[in-house]
């Protein structure tokens, strides 16, 4: 069945209209369902709006129970792990818990790439896999698997319902641990028995009280205090922002804290869009593949603001080159076991992005202290020359050869005044897609950062296609990843979710490739893809259209022309240069300030 507009703002209505009478159940009398009904009513009580799923065996109680239901509207993927992605990325974009089922056995592990990509990211989700029933667990039953044994590394939580009369309780506290603290995905394995049990059904509860899970909100105000007199002393401060601003909406609140501050800010792969890019005191990306400017200011400010960021591998780089230099070090994370984790803080800062940032805000009005305009005035002199080597600067190539970075630079002056979500999948497209495209707001921009999962794109456009029907969504791909998950472009035309995918195609393994150049004396083992299909035929025999572009010359004119249908999925094949290489560079080992700035540093 195709989803028209009309259909999704109709079935948006009724889903209202279904969550207040799920929750008026809540206090209703006691009647029996069976627990795939119990389940469906907990959706409709969450305000679930889509369900992204694959059905087996033991699920079909569920989807039966789907189909006696028209609130909730469930999309058929192709597989299970596109499932999970479609989920996440609706999730990223809108910040909503996303919701997939999969059966038993191979779709709990078709689902486990899907879950890990979440999880790294810490983005809200619930997965529902199917169980053989309970009698027959621990028997090697046909499609058992240990779901929530091979789940628990990569979940913030799973819970093996074994009782249905336990389902609404479980599920409301799966949605709770899911969206709250530092969120991630939750998975909730329902046995096939668990599913056909009829029991009392006494309404889906109000709220959750879990004693062992009660995560803090509100920062320490005296350890605020500290931070803020530090910040507003420093000669050479620096705000470091992560996906974590982004994960608790508190963009308008880090922009307040910038602009009332004028300190140089920078933001993570996963952070992007949560200060504007287009904003002065905006430096640029950090790490492995940020500006110098960016690596430059982190290595040498003396007093470094980070908020809901990780110090992770591919932002600090070498931890003792970082170490080198003294500095006094705030961190703001609603997680405890991230503060300290890779780096040494000084001040820590448990809570929500959000409220400690209002709250710091409001210190800063309350207070008559400010920050020392000589100081600032000459750390960003030195700034500005740093910015002078225009790192991102990229020979424009001869002979009409498509430069990627020229493919993602249009396509940011086409739509930056548009309403667009633009989707990566991962490898050298995705680093120029986050350097080229100049996010200025938050969600915007859709990747997988921590486990760098190749074949999201197409599955993270679809969903968030679906929970925005109006913007227009950009899916920037390599040949390699693309084809990961690219039986999906059957979802997207049985679903009518007209996304525009951007296949920089340079017929390598791009970030492969560019470390087997550098590191292993250009030795290309296994990097070069020597079989690709003809991706214009591929699209169209998936029901789309397909477009070859070989020439820069005809780059705008392909990109203005997707753009103009927008019914219809478009798959255009770039054809790039295959030898460009992603600069700046941080080789593994090395500190984020030794950088390789072009080809004649390799």
């Amino acid at each position: 069945m195709e989803i028209s507009k009309a259909d999704t703002s109709a079935s948006n209505s009724s889903n209202s209209h279904h969550v207040t009478k799920a929750k008026h159940e809540a206090a209703g009398s006691e009647h029996e369902l069976r627990g795939a009904e119990i389940l469906i009513k907990a959706l409709q009580a969450e305000g679930v709006k889509f369900v992204w799923g694959y059905p087996g065996g033991a699920v079909l109680h569920i989807y039966d129970a789907f189909f006696k239901q028209d609130t909730i509207q469930h999309i058929l993927v192709r597989h299970e792990q596109a499932a999970v992605h479609a989920a996440d990325g609706y999730a990223r974009a809108t910040g909503d818990v996303g919701v997939a089922l999969v059966t038993s056995g191979p779709g709990a592990t078709n689902a486990v790439t899907g879950i890990a990509t979440a999880y790294m990211d810490s983005i809200p989700m619930v997965i529902i896999s199917g169980q053989v029933p309970t009698h027959a667990i621990g028997m090697d039953a046909f499609q058992e698997c240990d779901t929530v044994g091979i789940t628990r590394p990569v979940v913030k939580h799973n819970f093996l319902v074994k009782d249905a009369r336990d389902l609404a309780e479980t599920l409301k506290k799966a949605f709770h641990i899911a969206r709250s603290g530092r969120p991630g995905p939750v998975v909730v394995d329902i046995p096939k028995d668990v599913s056909f049990k009829k029991v009392p059904y006494h309404g889906y509860p109000q709220s959750v009280e879990m004693r062992s899970y009660n995560p803090v909100r509100k920062g320490h105000g005296g350890q605020i205090r500290k931070a803020l007199q530090l910040l507003l002393a420093a000669k050479r401060p620096y705000i470091y922002t992560g996906g974590g601003v982004l994960l608790s909406n508190a963009s308008n609140e880090l922009r307040q804290l910038v602009d009332m501050l004028g300190y140089p800010c920078t933001n993570t792969l996963m952070g992007l869009g949560a200060y504007p890019a287009s904003d002065r005191k905006f430096l640029g990306m950090l790490g492995m593949h940020g500006t110098v400017e960016a690596n430059n200011a982190m290595q040498n400010c003396d007093v470094l603001l980070a908020v809901g960021a990780r110090f992770d591998d591919r932002v600090i780089g070498n931890p003792k080159h970082f170490a080198q230099n003294e500095r006094k070090i705030i961190h703001i994370d609603i997680d405890p076991s991230s503060i300290s984790k890779r780096v040494r803080v000084d001040i820590p800062i448990v809570g929500d992005v959000k409220d400690v940032l209002t709250e710091m805000i409001a210190m800063i009005k309350e207070g008559t202290a400010k920050p020392d305009a000589d100081a600032l005035g000459a750390w960003w002199d030195v700034i500005e020359g740093w910015r002078k080597t225009n790192c991102l600067k990229y020979d424009h190539g001869k002979n009409d050869i498509i430069k990627p970075q020229y493919v993602v630079e249009t396509l940011w002056n086409m739509t930056k005044d548009v309403d667009t979500y633009i989707t990566s999948d991962v490898g050298q497209h995705q680093m120029w897609a986050a350097q080229y495209y100049r996010f200025d707001e938050p969600r915007r921009w859709i990747n997988s950062g921590g486990l760098g999962t190749m074949g999201v794109g197409i599955p993270y456009a679809m969903g968030i296609k679906l929970a925005k029907p109006e913007s227009e969504v950009f899916c920037v791909t390599g040949e390699g990843s693309v084809q990961m998950c690219i039986q999906e472009l059957s979802t997207c035309l049985q679903y009518n979710t007209p996304i525009k995918i951007v296949a920089l195609n340079n017929r390598y393994l791009g970030m492969v490739r560019q470390w087997q150049e550098v590191e292993y004396e250009g030795r290309y083992s296994h990097s070069y893809m020597d079989a690709l299909p003809n991706f214009v035929k591929l699209a169209e025999a998936y029901g789309h259209v397909g477009m070859l572009i070989e020439r820069a010359s005809d780059v705008e004119p392909a990109l203005r022309e997707a753009r103009k249908l927008k019914d219809r999925t478009v798959f255009m094949d770039f054809r790039t240069d295959p030898t460009e290489n992603v600069f700046p560079m941080v080789q593994a080992g090395k500190g984020i300030t030794e950088m390789l700035l072009s080809s004649e540093d390799l």
